[in-house]
C-alpha cells in the first residue's frame, strides 16, 4: 500500500497574496501581518521577525530559498521569534514605516526588507538581504538571529530604549515639515539639476543601476513646453530611445523591465511590472505628440499589445507583474543562444537579425543574448519598409518559439492604484492615438474597480484576488484613480467619470488630509494604526499620492471652480515646500503640479454635440497639440454634466453653432464660434 506525502504547511496557505502563498510552505511558522501575532509576541516575550517583498522580487526568492525553507533557519525562528511576512505591494503603509527606518539606520533600503521589532511594533534592527552564513562581507541571518536572541534575554531593556528612540526620530523627521514657498525658481533649480546629472552616453539621469523614471521626462517635457529649451527635449529623446533600444526593452514580447543593472541599458532585472509599463506608456505617448517621431508611438502601442495581451483579467482588470525567474534563474525565459534563433528563422533571416540585434556565439550575458539595438543606428530600421517588416516577421516567430518555454511566475493580484496608472495611460493613448481598443480597455478596469475594489459605502479598496476584495485603499489608491478617471473623462467625454473623480476627491480630503499640519497621509483616518502615520511627496519609482493628489487639485479646481481645492493645494505645496526644494529632481511630478500652478494655464469648454464635425475637429486639433496647462470640458446638454457643474449651463451654444469658451489666466474670452479662431487661440 503506497503512502501520500502531504507537503507541510504554515498559516499563510490561507491568503491571498501570491507572495505569502509563496511562503505557505516554508517550514517557519510564519503569520500575515496581523493581532494574532502580536499578542502571540507579548504573551511569549519574544521579539518580532519581519519581512517584507513582494512575489517578483529576485532577492526575495534567493533569501526564502537559502534561509526560509531552510530546518536550521527556521528552527530559530519558530524558538525565539514571532514570524510575520508581509506583501509590500498590499500593505505599502507597513512597508513605508518599516522602509523609512532602514533608511535611517542604514542610509539605503530594499527588498527583501528585514525588519527585528518589539511586540509593540517598534523596531530596533533591519536591513535587507542577509544570506543563512556570513560572506562576502556580509552578516549571515543566523549570526543575526542567535545575537539577537541572545541579546533579548540579557539586554532586553536596552532594546527596549533603542526602538524608542527609533520611534521618536522618525516621528521627528515626519513632524519636520518647515512652511517653505515654491515658486518658479525652484522649477528652474529641478531642471538644473536634472541636466548636470544627465548621463549624455545613453540617456537616463543616474549611472547603473538605471531606473525609467518616467515622471522626469512629464517635467522635461513641460518645461521645453513653457521655456522652449531645446535641451530639456533633447534629455527626454535621449532616453526614450536609448530605454527602447536597450534589453530592458523586451524586444520578442514587448513590455518594459523594472531596471537596468548596467549604464547602457543593455541588461535588465528581468520582472516586469505593471506601473512601469503604464507610466512609460505615458511617457512615450507624450514623446511623440511633442516631436512627431513614429517610433515612440509604436512603442507605447507594443506596451500596451504587451498589457492587454498577457496582464489583463477576463473581467478587465490588470494583474500586477511578471517575475525576473523562470525554472529557478534569473532571465532565463527571456534569453536566446545562437543557435536557437538560426534553427527558429533559418540561415537567411537568422543572419540579418542577429546582425541588428546583436545576437552572437559568445553572447552579450553570461554566454546567453539579449535582444537589443543599444550599437545600431535605428533610423536605418525606421526609415527601410522592407527592413522593419521583415524584422517585424522574424520577431513574430521568435515569438511563438518563446511561448513554448516555461513562463515566469505572474503575479495575479489586481491593485486599484496601478490599475488606475494603467487606465491613465490607455485613457491617454487612446485619445491621443484615436484607438478606441485602449479606450474600452480603461473602461473595462474602471469598472472592474467600481464592482469589486469599491464598497457598498463608497470606500475604495486596495487589492482583489479570486473574488477577494481586501484592505482598506491607501492615498495612492485614491490619488491614481481620480488621474485616471480624469483622463478617461476628457478621452470620452462621458459625464459619469468627471461626477467620480470629483466625489473620490471629497472622499480623499475626508480619509488622508492632515487638518493640524496639511497634505495627505498614506493611510485612512479609517485604517489601522502604526508607528507612524507618514505623508510621502518624494516621487521614486511612481510618483507619491501626494503630488498626484496636488495636480488633480488644481485640475479639477479649475474646472468645477472650487477655490477650496485652491486653497488646499497652496497647504499642500507649503508642508512640503523646504522637502521639495532641498531636491526638486527628486519630486519631478510635485513640480509638475508646481508648474501648473505658476504659469498661464487653459480651461476650455467647449458647446456642442460631440458627433457635429466642427466639434470633432476642434477635439482633433487638441488631440494633436501637446498641452499639458489645459482642462477640456464638453458641455453636450448631459443633465448629469449640469448637476456636477451647474456653471457650464450658461456656456451654451450661441445661433445653434458649436462655441468654444476659453479663460486663460484667471480671464475669460468672449465665446468663439469661428471654428479657425477657436482652434487657433486654443492651440497657441
Amino acid at each position: 500500500m503506497s503512502t501520500v506525502m502531504v507537503q507541510k504547511t504554515n498559516r499563510l496557505i490561507d491568503e491571498k497574496s501570491p507572495y505569502l502563498l509563496q511562503h505557505a510552505h516554508n517550514p517557519v511558522d510564519w503569520y500575515s501581518w496581523c493581532e494574532e501575532a502580536f499578542e502571540k509576541a507579548k504573551a511569549e516575550d519574544k521579539p518580532i521577525f519581519l519581512s517584507i517583498g513582494y512575489s517578483t522580487c529576485h532577492w526575495c526568492h534567493v533569501m526564502e530559498k537559502e534561509s526560509f525553507e531552510d530546518e536550521e533557519v527556521a528552527k530559530i525562528l519558530n524558538d525565539n521569534f514571532i514570524s510575520v511576512k508581509v506583501d509590500r505591494e498590499e500593505r505599502p503603509d507597513v512597508d513605508s514605516v518599516y522602509m523609512s527606518v532602514c533608511q535611517a539606520i542604514n542610509g539605503n533600503g530594499g527588498w527583501p526588507l528585514t525588519i527585528i521589532m518589539t511586540p509593540d511594533k517598534k523596531p530596533f534592527f533591519a536591513g535587507t538581504y542577509f544570506p543563512k552564513y556570513s560572506r562576502y562581507g556580509m552578516v549571515g541571518v543566523i549570526e543575526i538571529l542567535s545575537s539577537i536572541s541572545e541579546a533579548w534575554k540579557s539586554r532586553k531593556e536596552e532594546i527596549l530604549e533603542s526602538s524608542n528612540v527609533i520611534v521618536d526620530h522618525i516621528n521627528e523627521f515626519k513632524e519636520d515639515q518647515t512652511e517653505e514657498y515654491i515658486g518658479e525658481d525652484t522649477i528652474d533649480k529641478a531642471f538644473e539639476e536634472f541636466d548636470s546629472s544627465f548621463q549624455s552616453d545613453y540617456g537616463g539621469f543616474n549611472p547603473a543601476p538605471k531606473f525609467p523614471t518616467p515622471q522626469n521626462l512629464y517635467f522635461l517635457l513641460r518645461y521645453y513646453k513653457e521655456k522652449k529649451s531645446k535641451r530639456a527635449l533633447e534629455m527626454v529623446t535621449k532616453t526614450l530611445e536609448s530605454m527602447y533600444k536597450g534589453g530592458i526593452f523586451d524586444h520578442i514580447g514587448f513590455g518594459f523591465s523594472r531596471y537596468s543593472t548596467d549604464s547602457r541599458w543593455l541588461v535588465p532585472h528581468f520582472e516586469k511590472m505593471l506601473y512601469d509599463n503604464a507610466l512609460l506608456a505615458i511617457a512615450y505617448t507624450e514623446g511623440y505628440l511633442v516631436t512627431g517621431k513614429k517610433l515612440y508611438k509604436e512603442v507605447a502601442e507594443k506596451i500596451f499589445a504587451y498589457v492587454i495581451r498577457d496582464m489583463t483579467d477576463k473581467e478587465g482588470g490588470f494583474y500586477c507583474a511578471e517575475d525576473a525567474d523562470s525554472e529557478g534563474a534569473e532571465g532565463k525565459f527571456y534569453l536566446w543562444d545562437y543557435d536557437e534563433v538560426y534553427n527558429v528563422l533559418g540561415n537567411t533571416d537568422a543572419e540579418i537579425f542577429c546582425k541588428y540585434y546583436d545576437i552572437s556565439k559568445n553572447g552579450n550575458f553570461e554566454g546567453k543574448n539579449i535582444p537589443n539595438l543599444i550599437d545600431k543606428d535605428i533610423s536605418e530600421i525606421e526609415n527601410d519598409k522592407e527592413l522593419k517588416d521583415r524584422l517585424k516577421s522574424m520577431k513574430e516567430k521568435l515569438f511563438v518559439y518563446r511561448e513554448k518555454r516555461i513562463h515566469p511566475h505572474k503575479d495575479d493580484k489586481i491593485l486599484t492604484s496601478w490599475n488606475a496608472l494603467m487606465i491613465v495611460a490607455l485613457s491617454y493613448g487612446g485619445r491621443i492615438f484615436d484607438n478606441s481598443i485602449y479606450i474600452e480597455a480603461a473602461k473595462r478596469s474602471v469598472e472592474f474597480i467600481f464592482k469589486n475594489l469599491v464598497r457598498d459605502d463608497g470606500r475604495v479598496l486596495a487589492r482583489y484576488r479570486e473574488g477577494e476584495a481586501a484592505h482598506l485603499g491607501y492615498l495612492d489608491d485614491y490619488a491614481f484613480l481620480i488621474w485616471g478617471l480624469i483622463e478617461l473623462y476628457e478621452a470620452t467625454f462621458d459625464a459619469e467619470y468627471l461626477q467620480k473623480a470629483i466625489e473620490l476627491n471629497k472622499n480623499m480630503i475626508n480619509y488622508f488630509w492632515d487638518n493640524n499640519q496639511g497634505g495627505f497621509f498614506l493611510y485612512g483616518n479609517d485604517s489601522e494604526e502604526l508607528i507612524v502615520r507618514p505623508k510621502e511627496v518624494y516621487d521614486g519609482a511612481i510618483p507619491s499620492g501626494n503630488s498626484v493628489a496636488a495636480l488633480n487639485m488644481l485640475k479639477l479646481s479649475r474646472i468645477t471652480g472650487n477655490m477650496d481645492l485652491e486653497e488646499k493645494l497652496n497647504t499642500i505645496f507649503n508642508v512640503f515646500g523646504s522637502r521639495v526644494r532641498s531636491i526638486p529632481n527628486a519630486h519631478a511630478y510635485f513640480m509638475i503640479a508646481v508648474m501648473f500652478k505658476n504659469i498661464s494655464t487653459k480651461e476650455i469648454v467647449i458647446a456642442g454635440n460631440k458627433k457635429d464635425k466642427d466639434v470633432k475637429r476642434i477635439l482633433n486639433e487638441i488631440n494633436k497639440s501637446f498641452m499639458p496647462f489645459s482642462t477640456v470640458v464638453l458641455n453636450d446638454g448631459n443633465d448629469k454634466l449640469y448637476e456636477i457643474l451647474p456653471i457650464i449651463k450658461s456656456k451654451k451654444t450661441i445661433d445653434n453653432k458649436s462655441t468654444v469658451y476659453l479663460c486663460e489666466n484667471f480671464a475669460c474670452k468672449e465665446p468663439i464660434t469661428d471654428i479657425d479662431k477657436a482652434i487657433n487661440e486654443i492651440t497657441t
